[in-house]
């Protein structure tokens, strides 16, 4: 048991940090008034910051 608990903690904090790091991301774009690629309807479009 204590493995999977183990696996679902490590899973968690690695969402969260990938949460976190996008975050920054979008805020390193808007501060820098930089575009931003995204993939949209298999294709990749960039967005200005809002």
């Amino acid at each position: 048991m204590e493995t999977k608990e183990t696996d679902e903690e490590l899973i968690e904090k690695i969402m969260r940090g990938l949460e976190l790091s996008r975050k920054r991301l979008y805020e390193y774009k808007k501060r820098n008034n930089q575009e931003l690629a995204i993939l949209r309807d298999n294709k990749i479009v960039r967005i200005k910051p809002q």
